[in-house]
């Protein structure tokens, strides 16, 4: 078994879609990338590409490629998880911490747990995604940004 554990955060910006776990949130500002943005799939991917000891999200579909310009992160995701599967790898499971002041996430948890099972072809009780606020202290309790963690067990 090998354990890999990812974080991603982005600027929030009005006008930009919010998109996490492959689930457009209600909201008028967004994550601002190069990508979807999705800051729950990034940190995922972290979590996998680093339980691999394959580096990180930015060295596999770096910024300054336009082939992920807007692309829909579950899309690279995808990927990551090939490179564990071409390995021999398969998820034990994943954790997601998604870590902001608002909207409120906890109506679009189950969904977003749906489509990463979906995406990862494993059972849903495989996937956790929770969320939480800082209680108004730091960059995401402003309003400024968003943030996720992601933990992975991939067994063999």
């Amino acid at each position: 078994m090998r354990i890999g554990f990812g974080y991603d955060a982005h600027r929030l910006v009005a006008g930009r879609a919010m998109v996490l776990c492959g689930v457009t949130v209600p909201s008028d500002f967004g994550p601002d990338g190069h990508s979807d943005a999705d800051v729950a799939v990034h940190a995922l991917c972290d979590a996998i590409l680093g339980a691999l000891a394959l580096g990180d999200i930015g060295k596999h579909f770096p910024d300054t490629d336009e082939r992920y310009r807007g692309v829909s992160s579950l899309v690279l995701l995808r990927e990551c998880y090939a490179m564990a599967r071409e390995r021999g790898y398969t998820l034990g499971n994943c954790d997601i911490t998604i870590v902001l002041q608002a909207p409120k996430l906890a109506p679009h948890i189950e969904l977003m747990r749906t489509v990463l099972a979906a995406t990862l072809s494993c059972d849903i009780d495989r996937v956790s995604v929770k969320a939480t606020t800082e209680e108004h202290m730091g960059f995401t309790g402003s309003g400024e940004g968003i943030s996720a963690t992601a933990a992975v067990a991939i067994d063999n």
